[in-house]
């Protein structure tokens, strides 16, 4: 069955319901992209911010964040969870058609959300988005028929066996959370890094591409040119630093 805008919405409204989970492979490369950050900048962009776990801490980097996502539950829980930080903007939009300024932000960001959409037309607007010297940072998932991607599972599995046992107490989720996540990765496609990589080599030349562990990838590119952050974010970039 085919993924649509509506269908994932959907999804994501159920999952937004489901009790936490202490054990989260996407949380646990939250420091990665975060390294790719400077300390202070100015406006960011977030593709798919679920309940605002990363967003909250670009919020704490940045002067405006932007978070879009498609689902009505999420971004309350998002609401929530970004309360204190007002210099957040939740927005229900789909992030591959809604109006973005040209050049309008110095980081975006994602995480778990491209596998949901075509590659190349999304990566032709994140470039399109971001002012030159400016960085894309984005974790995913891929799955890989490759023996890199056997030897990586062969790893993995065990690996998340422990982690789940030791952050929860048991190796598996509860019924109703592996029942929501079984009906919405039924109709996911997790491309393998190579299909990736060639979206990338194409649209973001010089990407960088990093497999992890826990079927995750990550990918950081800096847009070519001079950052020109105005006077104003550079005056509130240093204010903040000095806070």
């Amino acid at each position: 069955m085919s993924q649509t805008p509506e269908s994932i919405a959907r999804d994501f409204d159920r999952i937004a319901g489901l009790p936490h989970d202490p054990w989260d492979h996407n949380r646990l490369y939250h420091a990665v992209l975060l390294r790719e950050l400077p300390a202070r900048t100015g406006e960011i962009l977030e593709i798919g911010c679920g309940t605002g776990e990363l967003t909250t801490k670009l919020a704490q980097r940045s002067q405006r964040v932007l978070a879009l996502d498609l689902s009505p539950a999420m971004l309350a829980a998002a609401r929530t969870r970004c309360a204190a930080q007002p210099h957040v903007e939740l927005r229900l939009a789909d992030a591959l058609t809604c109006e973005l300024p040209r050049a309008g932000f110095d980081v975006v960001a994602t995480i778990a959300t491209l596998h949901h959409l075509p590659l190349e037309p999304m990566f032709a607007r994140v470039r399109d988005a971001l002012r030159p010297g400016g960085v894309f940072l984005a974790l995913d998932v891929t799955l890989e028929r490759s023996a890199a991607g056997a030897l990586g599972s062969a790893v993995a599995v065990p690996l998340n066996l422990l982690g789940r046992l030791r952050a929860t107490g048991r190796l598996r989720p509860p019924p109703e959370v592996r029942a929501a996540w079984q009906a919405h990765v039924a109709s996911d496609r997790f491309p393998p890094l190579a299909e990736v990589r060639r979206a990338a080599a194409a649209l973001l030349p010089g990407a960088r591409l990093r497999r992890h562990l826990y079927w995750r990838y990550s990918l950081v590119w800096r847009k070519p040119g001079q950052s020109e952050m105005p006077a104003a974010r550079r005056a509130f970039a240093l204010a903040r630093s000095r806070s």
